[in-house]
């Protein structure tokens, strides 16, 4: 196995690398992945370093989780950190965040993924009220004292959301929507988590598949990938696809933003770098379809640092054609 430069995620402790596996798409979320394509993914990421998994309870209703369990008892030296997310199996309403539910939820997932204890629970982008309860901090505190989970965090929507999460003394981390056609949370959010000794993990990096280039305003998917039932968000949070991005809008920025890759690198590897380099970002979490993209995110760790003319260049972007969509939103 390769090694990769780890960071400490926030008040878990544990080091996990900079660049982890998002493991949505192994749910067949994104369309059709077979079991044994599923393996190969996990197995070509541990491969070239990656020690972070992060999955949720709903991904293929528990499948992702089943998935990481099975590889993972198959492989017990790989030394990864697995993080999932609970509240998303019931209506969103925030009387659901109680303590018996978090209780069921975490049995299920401790029983998919083949442990005792999880390392890390999420919130999954629960209602904005859920933030600011003290119940829910408190069952959350119980789940930890009965050693169910060993740490918990969020997975949030919105900037605001994040600060009133990394306000409570019991959070290890955030996770948010961080990449070069996102960058509202460098202003508040990273300052703010890395003051608090907060882990931040960085979901969405390629826009959906948006900065790796590939695509162009014809692309079409397949009716069950989200980037085709969630364009303005029917299904759920429009940001969560092309982060919250107009399609043929992000299909231009995109060329462009293609255009400041070193011709030693991709696009999609220098999207990746960028968030590395953010200050305060423990870890990236693109997900992957294929062994060989496990291994060209993974590569992305190896990359020099991106040059302060290329930075400058990804915020000019940003500021002539997405910050108007997008920075209102969230």
């Amino acid at each position: 196995m390769r090694r990769m430069e780890q960071r400490v995620l926030g008040r878990t402790g544990r080091n996990v690398s900079v660049v982890g596996l998002g493991t949505w798409q192994l749910g067949a979320d994104w369309g059709d992945v077979a079991d044994e394509d599923a393996i190969t993914v996990l197995d070509a990421a541990v491969e070239s370093g990656v020690t972070f998994f992060d999955t949720a309870d709903v991904y293929g209703d528990g499948r992702s989780e089943q998935l990481i369990g099975r590889y993972l008892s198959e492989r017990p030296d790989a030394g990864v950190f697995v993080a999932t997310k609970m509240g998303r199996r019931v209506d969103q309403l925030p009387e659901n965040y109680v303590l018996d539910n978090f209780r069921a939820w975490n049995d299920r997932s401790r029983k998919n993924l083949g442990v005792d204890t999880l390392d890390l629970v999420q919130l999954h982008c629960p209602p904005t009220a859920v933030y600011s309860s003290d119940e829910v901090f408190d069952a959350l505190d119980t789940l930890v004292a009965e050693q169910r989970i060993a740490a918990y965090g969020v997975s949030v929507e919105t900037c605001e959301e994040a600060l009133t999460a990394i306000a409570r003394p019991g959070t290890a981390s955030v996770q948010i929507i961080l990449n070069p056609f996102r960058l509202k949370p460098l202003e508040e959010v990273l300052p703010a988590a890395a003051e608090a000794g907060v882990g931040i993990i960085a979901r969405v990096p390629l826009a959906s598949g948006l900065l790796s280039g590939k695509y162009t305003k014809d692309t079409v998917f397949a009716a069950d990938d989200h980037r085709t039932y969630n364009r303005h968000g029917e299904a759920f949070d429009q940001g969560e696809t092309f982060s919250g991005v107009d399609f043929a809008t992000g299909v231009e920025a995109a060329a462009e933003f293609a255009a400041l890759a070193r011709p030693d690198s991709t696009p999609a590897r220098t999207a990746l770098r960028w968030i590395i380099q953010q200050p305060g970002v423990t870890s990236v979490i693109p997900g992957a379809r294929s062994a060989g993209q496990a291994r060209a995110n993974a590569a992305a760790a190896d990359e020099p640092p991106l040059p302060g003319g290329t930075l400058e260049a990804v915020r000019d972007l940003y500021d002539r054609r997405i910050r108007a969509q997008v920075h209102g939103r969230w």
